[in-house]
């Protein structure tokens, strides 16, 4: 027989679960009907099934946001990942001056996205801007961000590389600090190169962190709107649109609420298939071997 949950903790869960349905499910149930319905300022919805998400997919802009989410999203989780996995090796040899490094190093994630598009984009303004004219100085052509599309979301996804690289390097050097000195110290009497033990002992160790940090940085990747936004906004010719981008156009600009709420949720199915991946994976390295 199961034990029966006491009267007590469900009087005390309860508020938090009722808190919670009403912040997160409630309205993601709203915008679901909405999804269902046309309806704009000072319309009244009226229901249309599933036309909107038939408008949706057959907007050539939604593809082309959805393919330069793609690019962006892969472009910034991988190469955020790469670097947040030598930095914390790096850290976690032995680094000198380790405290002022790391504050130098989790000091953009204390950055305002407005504030940092800002100074990035007077750092990068191809005439007058310090890296513009770096660039000028070896002899290579400046970012032309506000013209080339390339260009803009190259620009993009530097800027969502700096600053959100602090959040997956601090989960990958806690995990790598995490990982007992006495498995290295025995690979070495075993006669074990820094690569083997590399291969063998950290990267195994890591995996579950590395999953972890991949997972989120998806999924607020896929989110991916005030860089876009403060960067190009969307332009030029609505060419470097993101998701999140588009749907902001639609719903604001366009006015078009029911076309806005069924790209919402399409943008969730997008993000929870990707979780499931992920977490499938996730649940393989942590419990899959005591199962």
């Amino acid at each position: 027989m199961t034990a029966r949950t006491p009267l007590s903790a469900i009087a005390l869960v309860g508020p938090v679960q009722l808190m919670v349905g009403g912040i997160i499910f409630l309205p993601a149930i709203y915008v679901f009907w909405l999804s269902l319905n046309q309806s704009s300022f000072g319309q009244a919805a009226s229901f249309v099934g599933l036309a909107n998400y038939a408008k949706v997919l057959g907007d050539p802009y939604f593809w082309r946001a959805l393919v330069n989410t793609v690019i962006v999203v892969a472009v910034v989780v991988h190469i955020e990942l790469l670097l947040g996995l030598l930095m914390a090796l790096f850290f976690a040899s032995g680094v000198p001056f380790r405290p002022i490094l790391l504050a130098i190093v989790l000091a953009p994630y204390a950055v305002s996205e407005v504030s940092a598009v800002v100074m990035w984009r007077y750092l990068f303004e191809p005439d007058v801007g310090m890296m513009s004219q770096m660039l000028s100085f070896v002899g290579l052509p400046p970012i032309e961000w506000a013209v080339k599309p390339n260009h803009g979301l190259f620009m993009v996804s530097l800027l969502s590389i700096w600053l959100h690289l602090p959040f997956s390097f601090i989960i990958i050097y806690a995990a790598r600090l995490s990982i007992p000195s006495d498995l290295y110290e025995a690979g070495a009497i075993d006669g074990a190169s820094s690569w083997t033990a590399f291969r063998r002992i950290t990267l195994p160790l890591l995996m579950p962190a590395l999953l972890i940090a991949a997972l989120f940085r998806y999924i607020f990747a896929f989110r991916l709107f005030s860089e876009v936004w403060l960067m190009t906004g969307g332009g030029p010719a609505r060419t470097t649109e993101v998701l999140a981008v588009y749907l902001y156009l639609e719903a604001f600009r366009y006015n078009a609420f029911g076309s806005a709420a069924a790209t919402g949720w399409l943008l969730v199915l997008a993000s929870l298939l990707l979780a499931l991946f992920y977490l499938r994976r996730l649940y393989r390295e942590m419990f899959g071997k005591h199962v």
